[in-house]
């Protein structure tokens, strides 16, 4: 498969999603939309490859669940436009083409990454980006004057992180790539020390951020990743804990260097929701009116004047909490889409452990609005496409490579022109027994036999640690040849 012109598409279409997603990252604190559109133009432009490519080279398409919820979200939006539900029509256009570039990110990320080599080999390349990025932005923040990388004047930069003006935005980044350094220090055992000064050097940067929300998410992300293996038993216990005792020195040393003081200052506000109470409590307020419709995606910022309880004399974009404010746009079905794409994510991280960054950062929709910005929304979408790429390849038979062996294995070598084809499972289990096994499966029954002289014990085959489809035809193979040429027979003793 490597080398081969599909692979080689693959490559470079992962290659050009890593770079739009850097490229969106980068100019987050751009204000003008310039950045965003530029953002959206390749991503479209890269689907319309991929269609092109399915229209003269038709390929498998590979398709999930969650396509219906994303799908759904276009479809809501439309049907409000069409209703006159929306307040604000202009809105609703910007967050349906919003909408549509998630579900194309979605799509590009499903097919792409479902390839196992560069799923592995783009998950890394993203981490070393987000590590990079870390580093560069906590240098910043200490000696930029407030100019983004040292150049670029923009509001709030005296906050800023790397392109990030706002501290909880840049601890939801962290919070999404976190997750893949932990993967990795647990996968690749014999550089589990390089990931653990990885992931105590990007936990230290969101201490230094002061971000609350953001340091609870991320110790939350190491102690969910790694304390269940921890529990283990005392044999398995050992890595573990070495892995654990690593973060956790690399986190105090890299802490200690940027320090903490201000983030154990904000921890000591008495009322930490002051002003975004209110605001949620506005959000409830639109939501008892507009139950079903909501009042049009986009649109909350129109409509929340009417409803502010109290007004600090700037203007309020969001909620700072997307739940509310998505169920305020949207209403309850818009919310329903949202939580099935919640509780499919969790479902699927639990087996793949490099994804509970998404879990994370929806979480931390609760007291803020991560998933409002464009360039966190993407990165989400592509690591959900990822994580559906991903479970997709488990539940057809394991990765690509493995298939393609085991495929091969069934089929004979590609230049072995009188190889025998895979005969049915029936045909399959009933040669079995004229071999000559010990026992044999016919029907789906255990039989007896007479005569076993190979060794081999056919009751594994029901086992699901064999590739139990390669055994069976590499036994057929061995029974055909031995039909074809009996005198092998008499040569090898068997009678």
């Amino acid at each position: 498969m490597k080398g081969s012109l599909r692979w080689r598409f693959g490559v470079a279409s992962a290659a050009a999603l890593a770079v739009l997603l850097c490229f969106l990252i980068l100019t987050d604190a751009a204000r003008e939309r310039w950045a965003l559109s530029l953002f959206q133009a390749g991503v479209f432009g890269l689907a319309l490859i991929w269609t092109v490519r399915m229209v003269f080279c038709p390929y498998h398409l590979r398709v999930s669940i969650l396509l219906l919820p994303t799908s759904g979200a276009i479809l809501w939006a439309l049907l409000q436009l069409v209703t006159h539900q929306t307040v604000h029509r202009l809105e609703t256009w910007n967050a349906i083409l919003g909408w549509a570039t998630n579900l194309a990110l979605f799509f590009l990320s499903l097919q792409v990454l479902s390839y196992f080599d560069i799923c592995r080999a783009f998950r890394k390349a993203l981490l070393f980006f987000g590590f990079a990025l870390s580093v560069i932005s906590v240098i910043q923040f200490f000696t930029s004057n407030g100019k983004i990388f040292w150049v670029f004047s923009a509001l709030y930069a005296d906050q800023a992180l790397g392109p990030f003006v706002n501290r909880d935005h840049y601890a939801s980044f962290i919070a999404l790539v976190l997750p893949l350094a932990l993967y990795e220090i647990v996968a690749e055992r014999k550089r589990a020390l390089g990931y653990a000064v990885v992931a105590g050097a990007m936990f230290a940067t969101v201490i230094a951020g002061a971000s609350r929300a953001g340091s609870i998410l991320v110790t939350i992300e190491i102690a969910v990743l790694l304390f269940p293996l921890v529990l283990g038993d005392a044999a398995s216990r050992r890595t573990p804990l070495a892995n654990l005792a690593r973060i956790v020195f690399f986190a105090m040393v890299f802490t200690a260097v940027v320090g903490s003081e201000v983030l154990w200052k904000r921890f000591q506000d008495p009322d930490p929701f002051r002003g975004r109470r209110e605001m949620v409590h506005s959000s409830l307020l639109m939501i008892r009116d507009r139950p079903w419709t909501g009042f049009g995606l986009g649109a909350w910022p129109t409509v929340y004047p009417a409803y502010a309880l109290f007004d600090i004399g700037v203007f309020t974009n969001h909620a700072h909490c997307d739940w509310a404010e998505w169920t305020a746009e949207g209403g309850l079905p818009f919310l329903a889409m949202l939580l099935w794409i919640l509780a499919w994510t969790i479902r699927t991280a639990i087996r793949f452990p490099w994804g509970w960054g998404v879990v994370a950062v929806f979480f931390h929709g609760l007291v803020d609005f991560p998933l409002q910005k464009p360039c966190l929304a993407a990165l989400v979408f592509v690591l959900l496409g990822g994580l559906a790429a991903s479970a997709g390849e488990r539940s057809r038979g394991g990765r690509p490579h493995e298939r393609q062996r085991r495929n091969r294995s069934q089929a004979g070598s590609p230049r072995d022109h009188h190889a025998p084809q895979p005969a049915p499972a029936g045909a399959r289990f009933s040669m079995f027994t004229s071999a000559g096994m010990g026992h044999s499966y016919v029907g789906g029954r255990k039989g007896r036999g007479k005569g076993f002289r190979g060794g081999v014990n056919i009751a594994a085959l029901r086992s699901g640690d064999l590739q139990r489809d390669g055994l069976i035809a590499g036994l057929l193979r061995r029974h055909l040849h031995l039909q074809a040429h009996p005198s092998s027979l008499h040569d090898k003793g068997v009678s």
